[in-house]
């Protein structure tokens, strides 16, 4: 069972850049190609900036060529949750961390087998805990 992590919106603002905030709790993104993890192949696990929760394997992230990291898999797929986005005009499926419930990006149905799915998540969402 998940123990989901409440805060206030001056807690979070307290907590993370603006940057962060903007994207993980007023749903926003980064612009394609800006962000540190895009072109990153350290090995790790990306863990979700708000709450710690690891997400994704490095060993699942690939170049999708879109700007943004991009990930075939969560490593845990209880700790990451979909949501239908009717947002500007398109229909997409936001995905956020399952514990605070930050916006991490969306996913696609274009990815590489074997799971044909495309995580495109904003790096600013994301810590990379590296491997030592």
């Amino acid at each position: 069972m998940i123990t989901k992590i409440v805060k206030t919106d001056q807690e979070w603002r307290t907590q993370l850049t603006a940057d962060q905030y903007e994207v993980t709790r007023k749903k926003g993104t980064e612009r394609p190609f800006t962000g540190q993890y895009c072109e990153s192949k350290a090995p790790g696990i990306y863990n979700c900036v708000c709450c710690g929760t690891e997400l994704f394997e490095s060993t699942t992230k690939f170049d999708s060529g879109t700007g943004w990291p991009s990930f075939t898999d969560p490593l845990n797929a209880e700790f990451v949750r979909e949501h239908k986005d009717y947002s500007y005009g398109m229909t997409r499926v936001e995905v956020l961390c399952n514990v605070c419930d930050a916006h991490l990006g969306h996913v696609f149905p274009d990815g590489p087998p074997p799971s044909g799915k495309r995580y495109c998540i904003n790096s600013v969402s994301l810590v990379l805990k590296a491997d030592v």
